[in-house]
């Protein structure tokens, strides 16, 4: 980062830092933003919440009630530097006076930082016992076309914040590169416990994609994403009602029960034919539902939509569009997966230009992995081709989109998540 950034937007140039990360990254994000007005926490540790995945309470929302995501994201793939199973007190109370240095220097929230600690099976076969009470299968290929890399990382870590400098400084402390963080000594480190093997970065909110489209791949050049548009593909996602509530994805009961499992998607963007040859009208039937399109029920990105996308009092049976329209929706699809008629994600996903391509983290939270699958399969709309009129070429969105990698973890509660055993009892 040096003068080669002039010109660009306040944005634009944090965006860049939290992907490239580094001493000289943070440095061009502190002299963009506002450090002075990074509020310190305002509880202790532990007054936090038992779940790792407690956000919600401290979010933001928008003026429908809708959980407002932090701008910026980093997730950190993480690998144990030990050769058999992390067992050691001494690493645990390392790691945990790490992460209670986060919880201390920032309040929780858009404005501070929260964060989430997973570990995958790769770091429960480091063990001899079998992991209790959880499922928490290997990562595969879920559709016949896709061939993703199947991360095999010991534990992901999830940093978001408003502020870019806010979850760049939260790695370079971990990292060992910070004595301070935010005002207040560092306590703990990763040193001697993992290494980051991977960081990937991103980006969510109105106006953001927009501003980071110019040259990526995987965009027209006319550079077409509105510029209101909280993601690439130029629509509101995270309705209220669309998604499952904290309580939902919680692991209800066993050793792990507080916690919850992530499964991380990295998903490559291809928008060109989405912006220079489908209409409008096209792609509100392809990300919703015909009705939607029909009906002209979709506002510019979709704030007029409320607190729900409203795709199951709204749309049309999914099988029907399929088999009389030749179109259904991706929305409409996954909606087939809820249970009791409920939404059975939480999602937390953003957008990313890492390696100059666009790109979705899709990252969500269920009870158990087998509830994303349950829901990718709906997705996916194999039964729906059957009977439908020709080729189902409009099939959601799924021809705009390539997985390149895919990853599950389990996210225990906050008491077990510093290197836990596979049965804490």
């Amino acid at each position: 980062m040096d003068g080669s950034d002039r010109g660009l937007s306040r944005r634009a140039v944090v965006r860049s830092a939290v992907a490239i990360g580094g001493a000289s990254a943070l440095s061009a994000c502190l002299q963009r933003e506002e450090p002075e007005d990074v509020p310190r926490a305002t509880r202790s540790p532990d007054e936090l919440p038992r779940r790792q995945h407690a956000w919600n309470e401290f979010l933001s929302t928008d003026d429908h009630g809708n959980v407002r995501p932090p701008e910026h994201h980093l997730l950190l793939g993480l690998e144990y530097v030990g050769d058999g199973p992390a067992d050691a007190a001494a690493e645990r109370e390392q790691l945990e006076a790490a992460f209670r240095t986060l919880e201390r220097a920032y309040k929780r929230g858009n404005d501070g930082l929260v964060f989430a600690m997973g570990y995958g099976p790769a770091y429960f076969d480091r063990f001899d016992a079998d992991l209790r009470g959880v499922d928490l299968p290997d990562p595969e290929a879920l559709a016949p076309i896709e061939d993703p890399e199947l991360d095999e990382y010991d534990a992901l870590l999830h940093l978001a914040s408003d502020y870019g400098h806010v979850t760049l400084s939260a790695e370079e402390a971990l990292t060992g590169e910070l004595e301070e963080l935010n005002g207040l000594e560092v306590a703990g480190t990763f040193d001697g416990v993992f290494e980051v093997g991977e960081r990937r970065s991103g980006f969510i909110g109105a106006g953001m994609p927009a501003e980071r489209q110019s040259g990526v791949g995987g965009i027209p050049d006319s550079d077409p994403v509105p510029e209101d548009a909280p993601m690439f593909m130029g629509f509101k996602t995270g309705f209220e009602q669309n998604q499952a509530s904290e309580d939902r994805v919680t692991i209800p009961e066993g050793p792990f029960a507080g916690g919850t499992t992530i499964h991380l998607s990295k998903i490559q963007l291809h928008l060109h034919q989405w912006y220079e040859q489908d209409s409008r009208s096209q792609r509100v039937a392809k990300m919703f539902s015909p009705t939607h399109a029909a009906d002209d029920l979709v506002e510019g990105v979709g704030e007029n939509l409320g607190d729900s996308s409203g795709i199951t009092e709204i749309s049309g049976s999914a099988a029907e569009d399929a088999r009389n329209e030749g179109t259904v929706g991706h929305a409409q699809k996954a909606a087939r997966a809820r249970e009791d008629g409920e939404p059975i994600l939480l999602r937390r996903d953003f957008d990313s230009t890492d390696d100059d391509t666009a790109s979705t983290h899709f990252l969500s939270l269920q009870r158990s992995i087998a509830d994303f699958v349950k829901t990718r399969e709906a997705m996916t709309g194999s039964d729906l081709t059957d009977g439908a009129v020709g080729p189902l070429t409009n099939n959601g969105i799924l021809q705009y989109l390539t997985v390149r990698n895919r990853a599950n973890y389990l996210v225990p509660p906050r008491g077990l998540r510093s290197l836990p055993a596979p049965n804490p009892q």
